[in-house]
């Protein structure tokens, strides 16, 4: 089979494709054939280096992926070959033809969800799920301001919250990602690139503030997003480049919180949770992957490239 393959950390350039042996599943293990793999930003990270969970060289970049079950190990009871799924995680990673996966990391892919849709499930949603349910603890008319919520998580987030009766408020950086954003249903849209945007969203709310707001950038936005919270308002912090300094007074005099989140740390029973309610989401339409664009596997280098630029408008996926 065909695969990336990282032998190096560095830039993208270290990523190669290379004809690899089809991995054989083993007791509880399932042999997945991919018609797509999602494209995350820790994968950038993680192939540069500079994340703190490093993989072991060499090793084939990837973590979603949508595909057809291929081979079943023993003692698995969940899927059966000719089933559509996407994954959440695998064994020997998503950027190849094939992927190796133990079974909880696969989940039934509903006929209505194309494979390219499937391969951005996976990281984007739980992520977002996460940050919304699990951490803001995020309840129904409450405000949610989404930073950078044209791109892969933020899409997520805008769908979830809409389908759990938030008041969804966005941000994005260019005129297609906003438009974008208002499609999916966001109540308010605001140019987050405006120097005056914090103030217009502080005079949209009549001075109340914002209950939850997604951080995907804190060290350039987190010290305004404290200015910006309600009494008792949460920030998640999903992603973040480099140090920044606030003033813990506009954490103190609002009682609010600021709450960090990795999905790797996400529990079993609370992952199975999650997929739960992505899959119920994934049957009734309320979650409808957005894919910005299609990049054949042979050109994961350029995948790297782009998902790192600014105005994300949803998912980029690998097609092998």
């Amino acid at each position: 089979m065909k695969a990336i393959r990282v032998d190096q950390f560095g830039g993208p350039e270290v990523m190669r494709l290379t004809e690899m042996p089809i991995p054989q599943p083993g007791v509880g293990q399932v042999l997945i054939r991919l018609m797509a793999a999602g494209v995350n930003p820790v994968e950038t990270y993680m192939r540069s280096g500079t994340y703190p969970q490093k993989p072991q060289l060499p090793y084939t970049p990837g973590y979603d992926g949508a595909g057809i079950v291929e081979i079943v190990g023993d003692q698995v009871t969940s899927c059966k070959p000719g089933d559509r799924v996407y994954t959440a995680g695998t064994i020997s990673g998503s950027y190849a033809e094939y992927t190796l996966c133990n079974e909880i990391q696969i989940h039934p892919l509903p006929a209505k969800v194309s494979f390219a849709q499937g391969a951005a499930i996976g990281v984007p949603y739980a992520t977002a799920f996460r940050a919304l349910m699990q951490r803001a603890r995020a309840t129904p008319g409450e405000i949610v301001l989404i930073h950078g919520a044209s791109g892969g998580v933020g899409t997520a987030a805008v769908q979830l919250a809409l389908s759990y009766g938030l008041q969804v408020w966005g941000t994005a950086g260019t005129d297609r990602g906003q438009s974008l954003v208002m499609e999916l249903g966001a109540h308010r849209v605001f140019d987050h690139g405006a120097s005056d945007y914090a103030d217009l969203i502080m005079q949209a709310t009549k001075g109340h503030g914002i209950n939850v707001i997604l951080e995907m950038l804190a060290n350039k936005n987190l010290a305004k997003d404290l200015t910006l919270l309600a009494p008792f308002g949460r920030v998640v912090v999903i992603g973040s480049r480099g140090p920044v300094e606030i003033d813990a007074r506009e954490i103190m005099s609002r009682d609010a919180d600021v709450r960090g989140m990795v999905l790797f740390n996400t529990s079993p029973t609370e992952m199975s949770r999650i997929h739960a309610a992505l899959n119920l989401g994934l049957e009734n339409g309320s979650l409808r992957p957005v894919i910005s664009r299609e990049i054949p596997l042979a050109d994961a280098v350029k995948s790297h490239q782009v998902i790192m630029q600014p105005g994300a408008s949803g998912k980029i996926v690998l097609i092998p």
